[in-house]
């Protein structure tokens, strides 16, 4: 027996092998940037058309994944995937009906024979449009219970659903990884969002309720799929840059201690991250993209 405290940080015993030092969960013969890298593997992206949809879906194809292009138009998603630089397919999903769900799964399977990486992106207000509310109608008082379903169905139970009909798909061959983006909301709440908690979209109660129930969701998955080793894990960022108007910025920059409204690549490598092998110890985290919005300074 022999230590390998010193290569990974903590002492662990393990026995040599060929003369060799074998130390669990260390790879000598690769490099970090192969970690990242997602070559031969295929990701499912839920609420590809959003904003963020669409940057993670370019971040995925850029790490050498083939994407799985979904949202309700099928055809914007079939062109979107026609957009990105490795061969993608584009399906028109409603995450909130499970037979739509395994129609895709099955097209899927039929075109890469495999799944390896899901990312529950779907929220009601992206390709799903949801109404304006006024001022009065957003604060919580009035909120519209139509609004709360709506969202709580789309966004929760999509991701509950997707994970339920892909998770085990990805269990049954020997394991994947599950990516639910939430937001910063599902921990600040509207009063303390970045954008100044506007109703109907970050910020908003159903929002709120929505992230943290997959949050929650999250925890449990990764617990319950560890043994077949299907990774599940969140993802929690802040506003990103998407031309907002110079309130919503202002907004954000006053309640972020970096100052600014994340960059066009920060959530998408935050994804590639946790949907690669740079992550094979991470399960169950939620982690932040948020520009240290819950730790700001306090006058």
């Amino acid at each position: 027996m022999a230590e390998c405290g010193d290569a990974l940080g903590i002492a662990v015993r393990a026995p040599l092998s060929d003369g060799g030092l074998v130390c669990p969960g260390l790879d000598l013969g690769g490099s970090t940037a192969n970690a990242f890298s997602l070559h031969g593997k295929v990701a499912v992206v839920t609420g590809a058309l959003g904003p963020l949809g669409r940057r993670h879906c370019r971040a995925l194809a850029e790490a050498g994944a083939n994407v799985v292009a979904c949202d309700v138009d099928g055809e914007e998603s079939w062109a979107l995937a026609d957009e990105l630089p490795t061969a993608s397919v584009g399906f028109g999903v409603n995450v909130t009906d499970p037979h739509s769900i395994r129609t895709m799964l099955e097209l899927a399977l039929l075109e890469f024979d495999r799944v390896d990486v899901l990312v529950n992106n779907c929220v009601a207000g992206g390709a799903v449009k949801m109404p304006a509310l006024t001022a009065e109608q957003a604060r919580f008082e009035n909120y519209p219970l139509a609004l709360w379903r709506e969202s709580l169905e789309t966004s929760a139970t999509g991701a509950f659903l997707c994970a339920q009909i892909i998770g085990a798909r990805m269990a049954r061959q020997g394991g994947g990884s599950i990516v639910n983006v939430v937001s910063s909301c599902a921990a600040e709440g509207a009063a303390d969002s970045a954008a100044g908690g506007r109703g109907g979209g970050g910020g908003s109660p159903a929002c709120s309720a929505a992230k943290g129930a997959i949050v929650a969701l999250t925890r449990y998955l990764a617990a319950y799929w560890a043994e077949a080793n299907v990774r599940v894990n969140a993802l929690s960022p802040a506003s990103l840059e998407n031309g907002h108007d110079a309130c919503f910025v202002t907004n954000c920059a006053a309640n972020c201690a970096l100052g600014l409204e994340a960059g066009a690549t920060d959530s998408g490598a935050a994804v590639v991250f946790l949907a690669s092998d740079a992550s094979t110890y991470v399960t169950g985290a939620s982690l932040l993209v948020d520009g240290v919005v819950m730790l700001r300074a306090t006058d």
